[in-house]
């Protein structure tokens, strides 16, 4: 009789307990995006633990498929944002071989994306596999600027970008000779000396819309009335000049 009672409550209570699961799994995807930060966990452990250190002078790859959930509302090519979302994954592979972010954290610092800027050249269908270069093209004392490319079936690049990450309370500089020193002992390239032309040209395009920005931000400047002339009254003939 006891038996019974229990497999009858446990009937009564599964679905409950079925029907609140099902309601938290839905309320975590709608308001959390769960396959990201996974990826991401995914991403940082795998170049932790799994791959080989690099220089930071040298070009790191990941590789991705063009899944459903990354098409557009066409159904045939790769949703134009998909690109940057899956830069993140690159740097992220790019910061944890190399070094780079561990080192800024260590110097007290933090790094953020300041600018970045894509180029299309050719869509990616669904289901295709496609990989993702990182490399470090120039730095100075307060930035790191990053080039990635999409590259699919055969080599052709159906994307470039090209990425300002900014550094901050530390020397991105010092950071990359020091990373030169421990990780490359004289084996890689010379670094980058002198800024790409077509980065050049990038820097200036963002310098001149901050500040275009920084322009129609600024606060208007206050109007002071000369000899305190109030309201209503005439301006003398020479105050007015």
């Amino acid at each position: 009789m006891v038996q019974a009672e229990v497999v009858a409550m446990w009937t009564v209570c599964i679905p409950g307990w079925g029907a609140a699961v099902v309601a938290g799994a839905l309320l975590l995807y709608g308001t959390f995006d769960v396959a990201y930060f996974a990826r991401m966990m995914y991403t940082v452990a795998k170049a932790r633990y799994f791959k080989k250190k690099v220089c930071i002078l040298d070009t790191t790859e990941v590789k991705s498929w063009c899944l459903l959930n990354d098409i557009d509302t066409l159904l045939y090519h790769m949703n134009n944002a998909r690109y940057l979302r899956e830069l993140d994954f690159a740097r992220a592979d790019f910061y944890e071989r190399t070094g780079l972010y561990a080192n800024i954290k260590a110097a007290g610092g933090a790094v953020v994306q300041g600018a970045a800027t894509i180029r299309y050249r050719r869509y990616l269908k669904p289901f295709t596999r496609f990989s993702i270069t990182s490399k470090a093209i120039y730095w100075d004392d307060k930035t790191v600027y990053m080039e990635h490319e999409f590259v699919g079936p055969g080599g052709f690049v159906h994307a470039v970008a090209v990425c300002r990450q900014r550094v901050i309370d530390t020397s991105a500089s010092a950071i990359a000779e020091l990373l030169l020193q421990l990780h490359c002992a004289g084996a890689c390239r010379s670094p980058p000396g002198k800024m790409p032309p077509e980065l050049e040209l990038w820097v200036q395009s963002n310098e001149l819309s901050s500040a275009r920005l920084r322009a129609a931000t600024a606060p208007l400047p206050t109007l002071q009335s000369p000899n305190n002339v109030g309201c209503g009254e005439v301006i003398p003939a020479a105050s007015a000049e």
